[in-house]
């Protein structure tokens, strides 16, 4: 991810994962995305908007959790969007997931 960082790429499929640094509050327009920001090990920033139409909500997620992920990368300044941390209900793109706590969030 480092890399599509650097190289400011958008739509590039990801794996990794991170300690919440933020839990913010949903965005409500459009399908509903639960979202909080990730701290990376290489101390990137990651906006993770996760799809809680399609997928179920990570309940109890707190500052200090560790979260793996794969997902869709988006390059912006600030460190980057994740999302496509879901299955396709239409079977046309990479199923992403979240995992936090020993649960797998699809």
């Amino acid at each position: 991810m480092a890399a599509a960082y650097r190289a400011q790429r958008s739509n590039v499929q990801v794996a990794g994962r991170g300690i919440v640094q933020r839990v913010l509050r949903d965005d409500i327009e459009g399908s509903r995305h639960q979202r909080f920001i990730l701290r990376l090990d290489n101390r990137q920033t990651l906006l993770v908007a996760h799809n809680i139409d399609v997928a179920p909500r990570i309940d109890g997620l707190r500052e200090g959790d560790e979260v793996s992920f794969n997902g869709e990368y988006e390059w912006n300044n600030q460190g980057g969007v994740l999302h496509w941390t879901h299955r396709d209900p239409a079977a046309r793109h990479v199923d992403g997931w979240l995992k936090h706590d020993g649960r797998t969030y699809r």
